[in-house]
């Protein structure tokens, strides 16, 4: 196996080291917190089959849900109705053979479109099944209300037992979850129970769907919330969505977390592309370490937040310590890929008050975005009030404008501008609808990173670590040369152990005796020491 037929999986560590070691007024040293961004990104080999197409003894590597409003509030105008039913055939076309599937249509209730009463749970596509589902689509009417927890749980149902490894749910939505008191169950307790389950991309169209529910629904479901402005562009969007997803290299990719004695884990989160809190899974029997579940990626790059909080008592001040070890793990490889070697978080406790005030310029990315998104929240809330609120609403898109101006993201500015009088006034347009809010709010719960990250801040001072914690804790970007390396090799930049590898493969801390892995950077015992010196 060459490696240009390899899935390569790559990790940089972003953050800046520096943290306060000086007590509070009262004397008393108090837990600090550590930011760190890391960035993963997944390439596919070139001209690799997608997700669809399965691996050579293995079962369909999709299984599919397209759920289809069909409320009476679909009928009007009936162009909704009309561009759904031409999206979700465009999205069926698409399936290729032996992918399992179904299509929903939603109302108070959920009903089976495809396969029908008396089929087997899930239908597997072929030719004869996609010509059978797009002709119960054509018929599909509109009627009823909408209850979208209802919609979510005939899914889950279908897909619990389904062993395909991308599970993944398209619902299309024009309404605002009006009727959820008629489900069996309420949305929020059906969305804990689909937690985990599978990946669901919402959508809006018309101009009464809320942004908002769409959000929470995505990032409980670690998907994605989009919307059409017209209805005659969702068959493309659709085609665009299935496009990719089709394209998924690696179906679940976790990020394992080892802190070192006396380090707690606060959060991860993904911030880029769009912002989604990630619960810790057990990472084995016993052990410190922590995993968090990420699904269905293509050939991209994420971006994630940890937040990791540690107390300086007793430590060494001005010396790289490792925080935690940020290793990826990718169960139940169907292809073969290639990881990148496991990278440390540091900390330097530093009694130097300018040292401690830097902040990574990832971390401060995410913070202007998140300032916003609050922003414009702010704006809309006040924009309902109406002239009561038109002052207030002018000040929060005139701070939103700032800020995607500072972060310089096209995208956001150019939602932003849609609102906006004329440009550069910073005033709400007249003759806004809800539905131009809408857009916004999900425009603006999306983060692009930069074109170039910028460097972390220069360490003052460089000594006896700095070369070798360099290699995980500098700018985002690949390695020096570009790869991660074979198991068990230095990372470049490094010099090697600088304590001998055992017979068993393992290097030995002459601090605290801790055992680890030959390529170990940093202790993962009591005291986090550099184990590698710097090379020359």
């Amino acid at each position: 196996m060459t490696v240009a037929e390899e899935t390569e999986v790559t990790l940089a560590v972003g953050q800046q080291k520096d943290l306060p070691a000086v007590p509070d007024a009262a004397g008393r040293h108090t837990d600090r917190e550590m930011h760190a961004i890391l960035e993963i990104g997944v390439r596919g080999p070139d001209g690799a089959g997608h997700a669809g197409a399965p691996a050579p003894g293995t079962g369909p590597a999709l299984a599919e849900v397209l759920i289809v409003d069909t409320s009476r509030s679909m009928l009007h105008p009936a162009a909704k109705l009309h561009a759904a039913k031409d999206a979700t055939v465009a999205a069926v076309r698409m399936l290729p053979d032996g992918t399992a599937f179904a299509v929903l249509s939603g109302r108070f209730e959920a009903g089976v479109v495809h396969p029908g009463p008396g089929r087997p749970v899930l239908a597997v596509a072929g030719p004869g099944e996609r010509e059978a589902a797009e002709r119960a689509v054509r018929i599909l009417d509109a009627d009823g209300g909408t209850a979208i927890g209802a919609w979510l749980e005939l899914a889950r149902r279908l897909l619990k037992d389904h062993p395909a490894p991308v599970k993944h749910v398209l619902l299309l939505t024009d309404g605002r979850n009006e009727h959820d008191d008629r489900s069996r169950r309420p949305l929020e307790t059906v969305l804990d129970a689909c937690a985990g389950q599978f990946v669901c991309d919402a959508w809006g169209i018309g101009d009464d769907w809320d942004a908002e529910l769409l959000l929470n629904i995505t990032r409980r479901l670690h998907g994605r919330a989009r919307a059409v402005r017209v209805e005659s562009e969702l068959t493309a969007a659709y085609e665009e969505l299935m496009t990719g997803l089709l394209g998924t290299s690696v179906p679940e990719l976790r990020i394992r977390l080892t802190p070192t004695p006396g380090t707690v884990i606060r959060q991860v989160k993904q911030v880029v592309p769009n912002e989604q809190e990630l619960q810790p899974v057990p990472a084995g029997p016993g052990g410190r370490a922590a995993e968090y579940v990420t699904r269905a990626w293509g050939d991209e790059v994420r971006h994630f937040q940890v937040v990791l909080t540690a107390d300086p008592t007793g430590r060494e001040r001005g010396e790289d310590l490792q925080l935690a070890a940020v290793e990826i793990v990718v169960p139940d490889v169907r292809r073969p890929v290639r990881l990148p070697a496991p990278q440390p978080v540091l900390v330097r406790w530093t009694d130097n008050p300018l040292d401690a005030s830097r902040q990574y310029p990832g971390v401060r990315r995410h913070e202007l975005y998140q300032q916003a998104s609050a922003a414009v929240a702010k704006a809309y809330r006040a924009w309902l009030r109406g002239t009561d609120g038109r002052d207030t609403a002018d000040l929060a898109l005139a701070r939103a404008l700032a800020l995607a101006a500072e972060l310089a993201d096209t995208q956001l500015l150019g939602a932003l501008r849609r609102i906006e009088a004329a440009p550069g006034t910073g005033r709400v347009r007249s003759g806004l609808k809800d539905v131009d809010w809408q857009h916004l709010i999900l425009s603006s719960a999306l983060a692009t990173p930069p074109d170039q990250a910028a460097p972390a801040p220069p360490a003052p001072d460089q000594g006896r670590a700095g070369a070798s914690a360099r290699t995980g804790a500098g700018a985002l970007g690949p390695s020096a040369d570009g790869t991660a390396g074979p198991p068990g090799s230095a990372p470049p930049g490094s010099a090697g152990p600088a304590v001998p590898v055992r017979p068993d493969g393992l290097v030995e801390c002459p601090d605290c005796k801790w055992l680890g892995p030959a390529d170990s950077l940093y202790c993962g015992g009591d005291c986090g020491r550099p184990l590698r010196e710097p090379s020359a």
